[in-house]
């Protein structure tokens, strides 16, 4: 059982002023336990940035409590609270005439001292972080040689080597490519069961989050921060009330969002598997409503997944067409 890291009571959050105090949330509750990946989603402005600060103990709470493995967050010191979080920020690091390994050796400096020389068990570390990570092919290169990716790559396994309860990442996928992106996600939910640490991170990648992460902070200036995971908050309606706006909509089918189409017509389909989802997804984007749920005259066989399988159009007083392609489908179906 995944045990609470840390505790938020009632938290506040927000900037103290000359006589005014600007709330960005406030009233949050909530638990982030280890050895699972927490997504915070949110919109630009929204206060992502401020609540991840806070909880970093970068920025002071304006009340209640954050409490990290049952101390309360303002009780530790620098060099105490250096021991139990670690954060990587979005910020590409401009680092020269430094290898990957000495970038990740700084990880160390919470234990070694004003010097900094690591000792063989620091080393140790060092090396145990770069494999955790997947880079000893990257240890004795130069950082400004790096790509993004492999940049925030050497970035994590830094944190790793801080040897901390709680890794917080700052939108680690920003820069990087798709493939990248959904690495970088699959890696961070691999080290949470791997090492057993609380990763919590915020992301504008919305797909990827709600397929990877074990949890979803959504948080929005009308509700402050709805929790839970993503299938909960799927069936509960706080996914498709956090993005109801015009052109997006949420697929309960797939549990993903989609864009949302203007539909002119609708045709039943029949079937299953990856070749129901493609052509339903090509006649929804051709303004045809279409899947196993709507009611109408014309209908789609869309077979079985064996290799050679034929699509079947049945209309209205018409003999059954068979098409081998959604292609095919699509020059009938718009033809009329």
């Amino acid at each position: 059982m995944n045990k609470e890291t840390i505790h938020i009571e009632n938290l506040s959050i927000g900037y103290p002023g000359k006589g005014d105090v600007k709330v960005v949330a406030d009233g949050i509750c909530a638990g982030i336990n280890s050895g699972e990946l927490t997504c915070l989603l949110g919109a630009n402005g929204v206060g992502k940035s401020t609540l991840l600060r806070t909880l970093s103990a970068f920025q002071p709470k304006l009340g209640g409590e954050i409490r990290v493995e049952g101390k309360e967050i303002g009780e530790y010191t620098d060099k105490q609270l250096s021991r139990v979080i670690s954060v990587v920020l979005t910020e590409k690091c401009d680092i020269r005439n430094m290898s990957v390994t000495e970038l990740i050796g700084l990880g160390r400096s919470p234990y070694t001292g004003f010097w900094g020389t690591l000792s063989r068990e620091d080393r140790a570390v060092v090396d145990h972080s770069i494999a955790l990570v997947g880079i000893p092919h990257l240890a004795h290169r130069m950082v400004h040689t790096l790509s993004d990716g492999e940049r925030q790559k050497v970035m994590i396994a830094k944190a790793l080597s801080q040897e901390t309860p709680v890794i917080y990442l700052d939108e680690p996928t920003a820069f990087l490519d798709f493939p990248s992106k959904v690495e970088m996600m699959q890696l961070l939910h691999h080290l949470s069961r791997k090492t057993d640490k609380t990763i919590f991170l915020s992301t504008h990648d919305l797909e990827l989050a709600l397929q990877i992460a074990d949890k979803i902070w959504l948080m929005d200036k009308q509700n402050g921060v709805t929790i839970g995971t993503p299938e909960d908050l799927s069936l509960n309606g706080s996914l498709s009330n956090f993005f109801a706006r015009k052109g997006i909509a949420f697929d309960l089918e797939t549990g993903l969002f989609r864009v949302d189409n203007e539909y002119t017509s609708q045709i039943r389909l029949l079937g299953h598997g990856q070749r129901y989802a493609m052509v339903r997804k090509a006649l929804q984007r051709n303004g045809i409503l279409a899947n196993r749920h709507v009611e109408a005259d014309t209908s789609i066989e869309t077979g079985d997944l064996k290799e050679g399988g034929a699509f079947v159009l049945h209309r209205p007083n018409e003999a059954p067409v068979e098409v081998d392609s959604i292609e095919g489908l699509l020059q009938i179906l718009l033809s009329e």
